[in-house]
């Protein structure tokens, strides 16, 4: 049988986490799918772990690609690039599945008789207990990801569970990569994306999410620091959509100018980058604060971090 999904999983020395991954899938009741573990450099015994699972499986295709660590972001460029079915369903290394998840995808999938109109599926994260992160989507077919993203009540989604197209995901990739910098968010090419599609609901819990506190989103003002290039890129991504409240232009801008501060963007590049010069002279103080904030932010959890190592 012709697999249809890819499930990707990006992973940097989290070997400990895998198992758990594997076992969800190994308990999947449609075995329809692809295993891809991309290995971001790892320098535990992931590559160990990982080929005590391929010896083990006989009923689904375990595929492990060993790469550079270049950050998340380049594990998704390395998935889209090798795989080789419709669909992609990220999960991450602490992440997992129910035991009836691929099979609700592929039959709401292939039940689409208009499919090739869409961007592929979106459904729900929720929290180990089976909490939904955020709400449920509304009660419609579809919906696109640049309006939930743009709209007033944005925040009350929270994490979502989206299923791409493989062929729309090359459309869009790979993402670019800046020497030394290895935060640059994914969500930005599912936003390009939903430039020309929507994503269909699927208001049914696809995977659960336990918040690592190394993760991503726990060192935010690091991320910041050490990945400016790439946080103004996704800031100038925000302030191109259209729509948008003047709340939102200006929060982003701010943003973006204080990413280009810390890159060392020349004056003229920071203001003319985002086709509103106007506004980006106006919130040049503010970005500067903030630039200012991000450095002293950093260097006070470092102190503190060094300060409880020593007690």
């Amino acid at each position: 049988m012709k697999q249809i999904v890819t499930v990707f999983t990006s992973t940097y020395n989290r070997a400990s986490f895998l198992p758990r991954a594997y076992v969800a899938l190994k308990n999947q009741s449609c075995k329809n799918f692809i295993w891809m573990i991309i290995d971001d450099g790892s320098t535990d015994d992931t590559e160990q772990v990982v080929e005590g699972f391929i010896n083990e499986e006989k009923e689904f295709k375990i595929q492990y690609i060993k790469k550079e660590n270049g950050g998340l972001h380049t594990g998704y460029n390395t998935a889209i690039e090798h795989a080789t079915t419709e669909l992609m369903f990220n999960i991450d290394s602490d992440d997992w599945i129910a035991e009836d998840v691929i099979e609700k995808i592929v039959s709401f999938w292939i039940e689409q008789p208009d499919r090739e109109n869409f961007a592929g599926i979106v459904g729900l994260a929720c929290y180990e207990d089976g909490t939904i992160i955020g709400r449920k989507f509304p009660n419609q077919n579809s919906i696109n990801f640049i309006d939930r993203f743009i709209g007033p009540d944005a925040k009350a989604y929270g994490d979502c569970a989206p299923v791409i197209r493989t062929d729309l995901f090359r459309e869009v990739a790979p993402m670019k990569c800046f020497d030394g910098e290895k935060n640059f968010n994914p969500n930005w090419m599912i936003l390009e994306i939903s430039r020309k599609y929507d994503f269909l609901v699927l208001n049914e819990r696809l995977k659960y999410v336990e918040y690592q506190s190394c993760g991503m989103s726990a060192s935010i003002f690091k991320q910041y620091l050490n990945s400016p290039n790439s946080f103004a890129e996704i800031r100038k991504q925000y302030l191109s959509f259209e729509g948008s409240s003047l709340k939102f232009k200006i929060r982003h801008t701010i943003h973006y100018i204080s990413s280009c501060i810390l890159a060392k963007k020349s004056a003229y590049e920071t203001i003319m980058g985002t086709g509103m010069p106007g506004l980006c002279i106006l919130c040049i103080p503010a970005g500067w604060l903030l630039s200012i904030y991000i450095k002293l932010r950093v260097k006070f959890d470092l102190d503190l971090k060094v300060k409880v190592s020593k007690s």
